[in-house]
């Protein structure tokens, strides 16, 4: 097996079913040595099991390709060590991480619980955070020993984290934490031979089944734009040598479309050149917000 991600080696998280598993399978048919990471659980986080994980292995090694499973909690600080020990220690190096494990626990904000905020900021957020922090060690280390990397960091956003989306403020907020994460971890870590990008997919997993149910291709449609594997190309492509020069973005894919989202920017301005009074600020907001463009809707508002 040979292709564009020939001779790399790769960590893919939550890569048991779904977006993961078809990153995992479409890094090994391009050439890479992967790790497959999946704790295993059901949709509610009940029942770990490290089946997933070693059935993805089973499918690439079937295939005449590499692959390792690898059952570690992600957002655990041990645990997310472990998992980089494990690229290193079957393989002998590390050069792609893809941060893609996540669930969901959709409420109004009205109706959300602590336990449901602070489960999804952890294995997002956190799980995304430990095994980059990991990762990003081992680069470091490797280059300050003179051992030139070129090493890449693919973090899952979301269409929710760029605009919101109505019932999912936990996950909204940690999405666009992760966005801001990438650009910060892009900023940091290129002095190490590292980029850093991510992607926001939209596609049919576990997470989303029903509410892409209706946009499944009909018979006789040939595409079907809702697929895992829709996603995969551009995040093997973002894991190559080819991308060496792309760094600090965050892309949106669905389907056969691409596109790069453009994130928070600086806008209209006024300038007083001392503090302002608060009743003269009514008619200068309101001249800002003319100017302005208008902000793109929250998905289901």
């Amino acid at each position: 097996m040979s292709g564009i991600a020939d001779g790399r080696i790769v960590i893919v998280t939550g890569a048991g079913r779904g977006i993961g598993r078809a990153h995992a399978l479409s890094f090994a048919a391009e050439g890479a040595s992967v790790v497959v990471n999946d704790i295993g659980v059901a949709a509610d986080g009940s029942d770990p099991s490290s089946a997933p994980a070693q059935q993805v292995v089973d499918e690439i090694t079937a295939a005449g390709g590499k692959a390792v499973a690898n059952t570690d909690d992600i957002a655990d600080w041990e645990g997310a060590q472990r998992l980089i020990d494990t690229a290193i220690d079957t393989f002998g190096s590390l050069d792609v991480l893809v941060n893609n494990a996540g669930f969901l626990r959709d409420r109004m904000l009205v109706n959300l619980a602590e336990d449901e905020w602070d489960a999804v900021m952890r294995v997002h957020l956190k799980g995304h955070f430990a095994p980059m922090r990991h990762a990003a060690s081992y680069w470091r280390s490797e280059s300050k020993a003179g051992r030139e990397r070129d090493a890449r960091i693919i973090n899952t956003s979301s269409g929710a984290g760029l605009l919101g989306s109505i019932g999912q403020g936990n996950y909204s907020a940690a999405k666009a934490g992760i966005a801001s994460l990438t650009l910060v971890a892009a900023a940091e870590f290129a002095r190490y031979g590292v980029t850093v990008n991510a992607i926001a997919p939209a596609a049919r997993t576990r997470m989303t089944e029903q509410a892409f149910a209706d946009m499944m291709a009909r018979p006789g449609d040939g595409f079907d734009a809702m697929a895992p594997e829709n996603i995969s190309p551009l995040v093997v492509w973002l894991g190559s040598s080819e991308s060496s020069d792309v760094t600090g973005r965050v892309f949106e894919v669905e389907g056969g479309k691409v596109s790069i989202a453009q994130g928070w920017r600086h806008g209209p301005a006024r300038d007083k050149g001392e503090r302002w009074a608060p009743a003269e600020l009514g008619p200068v907001v309101k001249e800002l917000l003319s100017n302005a463009i208008e902000p793109e809707p929250v998905y289901g508002a």
